[in-house]
């Protein structure tokens, strides 16, 4: 299991980048656009910064203009590169082009048969926007359990986006997610829990450690 920072912001990415835990930093169009930097400055401060995968969202809606924009992109980031595609027939023909050369990710699943035929077309990943589908669907876990079944003898893995709170971070990873992409946030925020500050206090009252 990975978890991956979902930001543009330099400055919430390198505070992530101290917690020594994450994976990589995702990014889409939105989150580059709230950027005070260029798309390409932003991507190349990114890479920089964690030493993991730097995902890239492909805004061409053809298939050879995604193709053309892919390329540019991992000329742009290197082999930290991961192609966010969007679930659609170009994506897929564009997925099916570039992923022998560059890991893809088909993004904006909101059914299992897209999951099927992102495996198909080679991505490395399949990710499911888990709140937005519970919005727009009633219910994203069962999205991801399916895609979850449907995957589980290829070499696609489920990545999770769209989550809002510790408690959907869990109940994605036991529906089958592998992987998880949160904001700045709720990256704080599963690393918090009262009892364990309470814990913590009643050993720093009553103990003793080296000093």
């Amino acid at each position: 299991m990975a978890i991956y920072v979902d930001t543009a912001i330099i400055a919430e990415a390198k505070m992530a980048s101290k917690f020594g835990w994450i994976a990589g930093i995702t990014t889409n169009p939105t989150l580059l656009a709230n950027s005070d930097l260029s798309p390409e400055d932003t991507l190349k401060q990114l890479a920089q910064l964690i030493p993991g995968e730097v995902y890239y969202q492909l805004v061409a809606s053809d298939a050879d203009g995604m193709i053309a924009e892919g390329k540019a992109a991992f000329d742009l980031i290197g082999q930290q590169t991961v192609l966010k595609v969007p679930a659609t027939a170009a994506g897929f023909q564009a997925v099916a082009y570039l992923s022998a050369e560059i890991p893809c990710a088909v993004t904006a699943i909101y059914s299992a048969a897209q999951a099927a035929v992102s495996a198909a077309a080679g991505a490395k990943y399949a990710i499911a926007y888990v709140n937005r589908a519970t919005r727009l669907l009633g219910d994203g876990f069962s999205l991801v359990q399916d895609m979850a079944n449907i995957l589980k003898e290829t070499n696609t893995q489920i990545l999770a986006a769209s989550i809002k709170s510790p408690a959907e971070a869990v109940k994605t990873l036991l529906a089958g997610a592998h992987h998880l992409t949160l904001p700045f946030d709720v990256l704080q925020a599963m690393t918090v829990n009262e009892l364990s500050h309470q814990t913590v206090d009643e050993f720093t009252k009553n103990g003793r450690g080296i000093s």
